[in-house]
C-alpha cells in the first residue's frame, strides 16, 4: 500500500511539471495603500478598506512573500497593502511586482494614501497629485544644538558638506522620482472639480490657520511629496521640507504632503521596470491630507506630536478623498481600457 502510494505521488509530480502553466494575469491598476487597522473589510476602515469594500477586490491571492495577500476585482484591478514604512514598501512592491502569477507590464500603478501637509498649499481632506517624490532620509545630519551660525538646518544633502551646497547633482542613489508630468497632469484636470469631504470639525481646525489654502474646504491639487520613515512637526522642519525639494527638483518641485513609503515604492517600480515587469511611466501619487505638518500659529511643534491619528479632524475624510479620487482615474482607466493599455493618457483627455 505504502510503495502504491508512493508511486502515485510521484506520477502526479511528474504530470504536475509536464502541465503548462496557467498564464500570468493581466493587471490594468495596481492601487498601492501602505496600512490597514484591522480586517480588509467590515470595521475601522485604514488606507485600504475603502478599496476593498467600493471597488469589490474580492479574489484574494496569498503573499507570503510581501506584508499582505493582494485583492483583484473582475476588472483587472488589483489592491495591495505594503505595510508602513520605506523598507516594507520596498519590498513588498518588490515581492508582488515579480510574482509570476500577474503581468504588470501595462499595468498602471496608483499609490493611495494619506500624509501630512504643508498649510501654505493644501487643507484637510485635500488630495495632491504628486510630479515629484523626494527623499527625506538620504543624507547628512547634525544636531540642532550644533548647528553653525549662518546655517539654516542641519541637513546636508549627501556627499556634501553645506546646506544645500552646490551645485546641485543628483547621485542616482534614491534622492528624487520625477513622474511622468503629462500623466500627472491628466490625473488632475480628471480629477480637479471633484467634491471632497468636509466636516464642521476640520472648518474648525482649518480655521486656526492664517494661510488662505490652509482655511479652504478640501480641494485636488497638484503637489510634491517628501518622503520620509520619521514623522515630524513644526513650522522649521516644514521649511526645511520645502528647501529640501525645492534643492532636489533644481526649483522645479513644490513641497505639499509629507508621507513615509513613497521613495520605497518608487525604487522598487525602478527595478522592476529594469527588469522588464512593469512601465515607469505609468506610476501616480495621490496624498490626502489627514493632519497640517505643524500646529497652528502660536503653538509649539512638540504640540503636533501629542494628536494621536484617531484624533485628527482629517482622518476619515482623507482616506475618503483617496478613494474618490483615486477611483475617478481607475474607472477612466479601466472604461477605456482599449485605449490605454497601448497609450498613455494625456491631459487633454482629462479636461
Amino acid at each position: 500500500m505504502t510503495c502504491r502510494l508512493a508511486r502515485a505521488a510521484a506520477w502526479a509530480a511528474v504530470w504536475s511539471t509536464a502541465l503548462p502553466a496557467a498564464p500570468p494575469i493581466p493587471v490594468k491598476v495596481v492601487v498601492v495603500a501602505m496600512f490597514e487597522r484591522g480586517a480588509d473589510k467590515g470595521d475601522d476602515a485604514g488606507e485600504f478598506q475603502y478599496w476593498v469594500e467600493r471597488e469589490k477586490l474580492d479574489r484574494v491571492f496569498e503573499m507570503p512573500q510581501a506584508y499582505h495577500a493582494v485583492r483583484m476585482n473582475n476588472d483587472g484591478v488589483l489592491g495591495m497593502l505594503t505595510g508602513m514604512g520605506t523598507a516594507k514598501a520596498a519590498a513588498s512592491v518588490m515581492a508582488v511586482g515579480m510574482d509570476p502569477r500577474f503581468d504588470f507590464r501595462k499595468a498602471y500603478w496608483l499609490v493611495a494614501g494619506i500624509a501630512g501637509v504643508d498649510p501654505a498649499d493644501g487643507s484637510l481632506g485635500s488630495a495632491a497629485w504628486a510630479e515629484w517624490v523626494i527623499d527625506g532620509d538620504l543624507g547628512y545630519e547634525i544636531d540642532a544644538r550644533e548647528i553653525p551660525a549662518g546655517w539654516k538646518t542641519g541637513y546636508v544633502p549627501w556627499r556634501k558638506s553645506t546646506p544645500y551646497e552646490l551645485p546641485h547633482k543628483n547621485m542616482d542613489l534614491g534622492e528624487s522620482y520625477h513622474l511622468d508630468p503629462n500623466l500627472v497632469d491628466w490625473a488632475f484636470q480628471l480629477t480637479r472639480n471633484i467634491s471632497l469631504p468636509d466636516t464642521p470639525a476640520m472648518k474648525k481646525e482649518r480655521e486656526r490657520y492664517d494661510s488662505p489654502n490652509a482655511r479652504r474646504a478640501p480641494f485636488v491639487l497638484k503637489g510634491d511629496v517628501l518622503s520620509s520613515s520619521t514623522f515630524w512637526s513644526g513650522k522649521l522642519l516644514d521649511q526645511w521640507a520645502n528647501d529640501w525639494v525645492r534643492y532636489h527638483t533644481d526649483g522645479k518641485g513644490n513641497y505639499v504632503t509629507t508621507a513615509m513609503e513613497d521613495t520605497g515604492t518608487l525604487q522598487a517600480l525602478t527595478f522592476l521596470a529594469q527588469a522588464g515587469r512593469v512601465d515607469a511611466k505609468r506610476v501616480l501619487v495621490l496624498r490626502t491630507a489627514s493632519d497640517f505638518d505643524q500646529p497652528p500659529p502660536g503653538h509649539a511643534a512638540a504640540e503636533g506630536l501629542l494628536v494621536t491619528a484617531s484624533h485628527w479632524s482629517g482622518f476619515l475624510p482623507a482616506l475618503d478623498s483617496a478613494w474618490r479620487v483615486g477611483h475617478a482615474v481607475v474607472a477612466e482607466l479601466v472604461k477605456n481600457w482599449t485605449h490605454y493599455q497601448d497609450a498613455l493618457p494625456t491631459s487633454k483627455q482629462g479636461r
